[in-house]
């Protein structure tokens, strides 16, 4: 039965990288201490400031699309550092098990590329990543110059998504299949989204022992706002210059992924 939906596997990996982590709440305390959040009082999570990110989700709280992000409660300071707090997700969940799965074509934003072409810079960290994962994937004249532009790391590291190992736990996605469903019907109707360009955005899939299972979409650093005259699908095959992120695709992708493989649980 695994190799009858084995052909479906490649159109998902190639539009995401899926990081699944197991972890818990314990764990997932002392993993915000270390980066850039805090778990801040009354259920909430501190995030450390993006005047970006501020935005899309001052806007999102006006949105249909409320519903599926945390809810957001404004810039709070501590050790004199400025945080957006938002709702901690995982509050209500015992000892919960997180999946933290990236969407869209891309993770690097157009802009991105023109400051780095603008501003050619070979470099050899990026040359040593490359090479830790590919050997082969250097051209001639990157292996002589033992470095790699910018622009060609990120387009390079963007195919490795097809590599990627679809490992997810199906228990628990019952409830989270007919909410993705529902959270798609919301995107295509949502203004939000459709005159943004939503780039390294997750979905937040959490489940606990319980039963209790929940998604949302997170991390909005990325998300940016496009020209008045624009608005994007989120379907169309991205070309330079015409912004789109892929998200939907994507979407779609795992949704049908997820209604071949849970007949078989």
């Amino acid at each position: 039965a695994g190799d009858t939906h084995q052909g479906v596997y490649p159109n998902i990996i190639h539009v995401m990288y899926i990081e699944i982590l197991q972890l818990s709440y314990v764990c997932l305390i002392l993993l915000v201490f270390t980066g850039s959040f805090h778990v801040g009082d009354y259920g909430t999570l501190l995030k450390r400031f993006c005047e970006g990110e501020q935005q899309c989700y001052l806007r999102l709280m006006e949105d249909s699309l409320r519903p599926f992000v945390p809810a957001y409660h404004g810039v709070v300071q501590r050790d004199e550092q400025d945080y957006n707090m938002m709702d901690n997700l995982l509050t209500h969940f015992n000892t919960p098990a997180i999946m933290d799965c990236k969407m869209g074509t891309r993770t690097y934003l157009e802009e991105e590329l023109v400051i780095a072409r603008e501003r050619p810079q070979p470099r050899k960290d990026m040359y040593e990543k490359m090479v830790a994962v590919d050997p082969e994937a250097p051209t001639v004249q990157e292996r002589a110059q033992q470095a790699v532009l910018k622009t060609r790391y990120m387009q390079w590291r963007e195919t490795l998504s097809s590599t990627t190992t679809l490992g997810f736990r199906i228990e628990g996605f019952r409830w989270d299949l007919q909410r993705l469903k529902q959270l798609r019907q919301v995107l295509e109707a949502s203004d939000f989204f459709k005159s943004h360009e939503v780039v390294g955005s997750s979905l937040l899939f959490v489940h606990d022992w319980t039963g209790s299972t929940g998604v949302w979409m997170i991390d909005f650093g990325k998300t940016a706002a496009l020209p008045s005259h624009l608005m994007l699908d989120h379907r169309t095959p991205w070309e330079e210059g015409n912004r789109e992120d892929g998200y939907l695709w994507g979407l779609d992708n795992l949704i049908d992924i997820l209604s071949n493989m849970l007949p078989l649980t």
